[in-house]
């Protein structure tokens, strides 16, 4: 469900008291974890955690005016959606990420290619979440986006 709302406070509002919890903890957490030169925004219509044309001046490559997406978070119609683009273009954070979901959540893993669905708020691996968010860092990801995505 797309928002024009032009700020992530503005977007949480605009949620169900449960849904703004649960998206306000994964905020938290992502916010805490994420490396050093992510910035956090709103794109695409959701809360969106980028690398910054400060420090990326040719943005995406599908739309250079845009920022170099890497993490989204937004509150879908039955579902909380977290996209992470390292999922789906890194095998081993994949790997990994899929293995940790089995230790680390009693739920079954309902996945994309980089959505993460979350269906009970309460049963978001909140800790995963976090390590997810800081595994990869802003040079890292740029470095990764060239190799493999952009080409």
């Amino acid at each position: 469900m797309r928002t024009e709302t032009s700020t992530p406070d503005e977007y949480l509002k605009t949620l169900p008291a449960e849904r703004c919890e649960a998206m306000a903890a994964l905020r938290k957490v992502i916010l805490k974890s994420l490396p050093k030169g992510f910035a956090e925004v709103m794109n695409y219509g959701m809360i969106g955690y980028v690398v910054p044309h400060s420090l990326y001046p040719g943005g995406y490559h599908c739309d250079p005016k845009q920022p170099l997406p890497f993490m989204n978070l937004a509150s879908q119609k039955n579902y909380i959606a977290l996209y992470h683009l390292g999922l789906y273009a890194d095998k081993k954070m994949l790997a990994w990420f899929t293995d940790e979901f089995a230790r680390q959540s009693p739920a079954k893993l309902d996945m994309g290619k980089s959505c993460i669905r979350f269906k009970d708020p309460k049963a978001i691996p909140m800790k995963l979440i976090g390590e997810l968010a800081g595994k990869t860092t802003v040079k890292g990801w740029i470095a990764f986006y060239e190799k493999e995505i952009k080409g």
